[in-house]
């Protein structure tokens, strides 16, 4: 079965066509600028990249990208009735979905009514879905929510002390995020360890622009870095990671701006950005460190930091595991970020092999850590939309056979 999968975001678009009979990527692109001026949609195939015109509605975008795959010179596939199924990203499902489901019509509703918890990806999500649905309504649709996996976490963990009567009535709790690809790379790492996925512990680092860190106990997630929205955790790209309270009003009075204003500050100036000056690349802060610019490195130093608290945390949360995964832009290619985070770790049984880690191969899944390294550590290259398209296919599949 062909399966599409779709990230919809505020006016983009991500798309990716897999065969999973052998689960193998087909065809990729993204449709950015929807709705904006200049709109463009990218497609990946047979090793070449085409641009094409964008579009000005979600709607649209999706019919441009189906024409493209069934198009007779530079098509993928001979007409639509290939595609089985369509899997969505959506990134908030709150105390209302645990797992993956499919679609209908109260689904959607709901993915909607969650918008409140993220108001920037939910009714994106939700748009996507309801162009799908315009375009191709009779295909089987499913949704795959990054909250979902962290969803085991307990009480003590995902609760806030706030008063428990605004918990019970604003559901103000940990929510999480990345948990597709944190739940991807735990399988991964049981296949390497050999061992049964539910008998897994692990804290599992997702390291890009956006991050967060989560510890495994027995192949669920029993903690993870992010909260309420991806605001929480360790220093990102524009984000700020954890703060006091207090600094959002500190900074409304003294810059003389909203909570929105400086919500939207936390998220989007921060982070290596702020830091630095330089970007939210980590790339870029990381050439510019070694250039000696000591703000880019000052970032690099916080972020480092950051992440090492968590792990440090959550091996005390696990009474240690069996592995530390790297995994995410950063965590996958940054051989200076990893070994900087789980440097002088040794008296918790953590000992990094600074060659392997220098000389690991892109795109594969390596051991890094030496023979004495009580705690194994593992590159391990998340790949969600595979995740996703799994999902996707044992939802549809178990359709098929309860009619």
């Amino acid at each position: 079965m062909k399966i599409l999968i779709i990230n919809a975001g505020s006016s983009s678009l991500k798309y990716q066509l897999l065969d999973m009979t052998n689960e193998k990527l087909i065809a990729k692109g993204n449709c950015e600028k929807i709705g904006l001026s200049s709109p463009v949609i990218s497609y990946k195939h047979d090793g070449k990249e085409e641009i094409f015109e964008g579009a000005k509605t979600h709607e649209e975008a999706i019919k441009k990208v189906l024409n493209i795959l069934v198009d007779k010179k530079i098509g993928v596939i001979k007409s639509f009735d290939e595609i089985g199924a369509i899997g969505h990203r959506v990134v908030m499902g709150g105390w209302l979905f645990k797992e993956s489901c499919l679609i209908d019509e109260e689904v959607t509703r709901k993915v909607e009514k969650l918008s409140d918890l993220a108001p920037l990806h939910n009714p994106a999500n939700a748009m996507g879905i309801r162009a799908c649905e315009k375009v191709m309504p009779n295909t089987p649709q499913v949704v795959i929510f990054d909250t979902a996996f962290h969803t085991t976490m307990p009480e003590k963990a995902y609760m806030y002390a706030i008063k428990y009567e605004d918990y019970e009535k604003f559901h103000v709790r940990r929510y999480g995020a990345h948990g597709t690809s944190h739940r991807f790379v735990t399988q991964e790492l049981a296949k390497v360890l050999g061992k049964d996925v539910n008998k897994v512990k692990a804290i599992t680092c997702h390291l890009g622009n956006g991050s967060s860190v989560s510890a495994i106990e027995n192949g669920k997630s029993v903690d993870t870095s992010m909260g309420l929205t991806p605001l929480q955790g360790v220093v990102m790209g524009t984000r700020s990671g954890d703060l006091d309270p207090t600094v959002v009003q500190f900074l409304c009075s003294h810059k003389k701006q909203s909570v929105d204003e400086v919500l939207n500050y936390l998220n989007k100036e921060c982070g290596l950005l702020g830091v630095s000056g330089v970007s939210s690349d980590h790339r870029e802060v990381t050439e510019a460190a070694e250039k000696g610019n000591k703000r880019a490195k000052l970032a690099l130093d916080l972020l480092a930091y950051s992440v090492k608290k968590y792990v440090g945390m959550y091996l005390a949360v696990l009474n240690g595991a069996d592995a530390i995964v790297f995994t995410g832009g950063i965590g996958e290619n940054s051989a200076e970020a990893r070994e900087q985070i789980l440097e002088n770790m040794e008296n918790l049984g953590i000992i990094i092999d600074k060659e392997k880690n220098a000389n690991f191969k892109r795109g594969q899944i390596e051991l890094i850590s030496t023979k004495e390294s009580k705690v194994k550590v593992y590159i391990i290259p998340t790949n969600e939309e595979l995740m996703m398209a799994r999902d996707t296919l044992n939802i549809v599949k178990n359709l098929k056979k309860s009619k």
